[in-house]
């Protein structure tokens, strides 16, 4: 494991939802219902609790996200912060302008990412374009290259969920991590192939599917419409019609028992699942309060799920093929 991870604990906390709301036209695409005081004390629950790696995005409620995490963090030099890059955005109308990927836009999206996370180096910055064409993310990484060397990065990666393209790319010396979505419900397999052969840290997007996988939802209880998940897009298809899709309570349902093992809840058992595919995958669950904080980073007390069980659960959840590789 890269030494940046070597010593951290295998869970982080991802920091989409505290953003709060931003669109893309009249499209939500951020999470509703958060708030300042409540997300910096989940900031600091999670701290208190063991996490030391925090994910963001300068996208993530159009630069907000960024903001409070370096508000949190100020005081907390250890923390591994990661960020991303990609999506540009207008930060008084909450609202995404398009992607971008010139050498110009990249060294000023990371110079305004500092400033707003209050660090002088960003110790993991990640491309945010998913599906960006593989002779145009070269340029990008060469580009992220030469930022490295001036020391306001230490490393980078991609979130990406397309397995051919990673492994076009990876393999440079300041190249470390993908992040891309994996859970109990997908379980990326070409695209950890491709990591593991490059020793790449894993960092798993939607380990908890977007809150489908804490049991939050099983009741029938619908998200917000200005909400992300009450939007139909394919790329998101945790949620239909602003409510948990059927087909993923099912399966839910199939492996219950099984992942609350010992007492862990859901949420701790979706994780632990993550823990013991590979010794290099690190879940980056969401949390909006102190509470969730602490529970997702509770499942490093019970750590990975034993053999047995994770065999037993493939023995009983049946999950569609895996398909071409897509954006998710």
């Amino acid at each position: 494991m890269d030494n940046l991870f070597k010593n951290s604990p295998r869970i982080g906390m991802g920091c989409w939802a505290i953003g709060g709301s931003f669109w893309s036209g009249e499209v939500p695409v951020g999470y509703s219902g958060t708030n300042d005081q409540h997300s910096i004390r989940a900031i600091h629950a999670a701290w208190a609790s063991g996490v030391r790696v925090f994910d963001t995005s300068a996208v993530y409620g159009a630069g907000h996200s960024e903001l409070l995490l370096g508000k949190a963090l100020k005081d907390r030099p250890d923390a591994i912060v990661m960020s991303k890059f990609g999506h540009s955005f207008d930060a008084v109308k909450k609202q995404m302008t398009g992607p971008k990927f010139d050498p110009t836009y990249i060294k000023d999206s990371i110079e305004q990412s500092r400033q707003r996370l209050q660090r002088d180096q960003i110790d993991v910055m990640q491309l945010h374009l998913n599906d960006l064409e593989v002779e145009n993310a070269i340029q990008v990484f060469d580009t992220l290259e030469n930022i490295r060397s001036l020391g306001h990065i230490a490393s980078y990666g991609w979130s990406t969920d397309f397995p051919d393209s990673l492994n076009a790319v990876a393999g440079r010396e300041g190249f470390i991590a993908v992040q891309h979505a994996m859970n109990l419900f997908f379980g990326a397999t070409s695209l950890s192939i491709v990591a593991e052969s490059h020793d790449l840290i894993q960092l798993n997007r939607s380990p908890l599917a977007m809150g489908v996988l804490t049991g939050k939802y099983s009741n029938g209880s619908k998200v917000a419409s200005d909400d992300v998940r009450s939007n139909d897009a394919e790329w998101q298809g945790y949620f239909t019609d602003c409510t948990a899709s059927p087909e993923y309570e099912r399966q839910l349902d199939a492996v219950r028992d099984l992942i609350t093992i010992e007492g862990r809840t859901l949420a701790q058992g979706a994780l632990c699942w993550l823990l013991a595919k590979s010794s290099r995958t690190f879940p980056l669950p969401g949390a909006k309060n102190s509470k969730q904080s602490e529970e997702n980073a509770g499942a490093l007390e019970f750590g990975p799920l034993p053999e047995n069980v994770m065999m037993e659960i493939e023995s009983v959840l049946h999950r569609p093929p895996e398909g071409p590789a897509r954006a998710r």
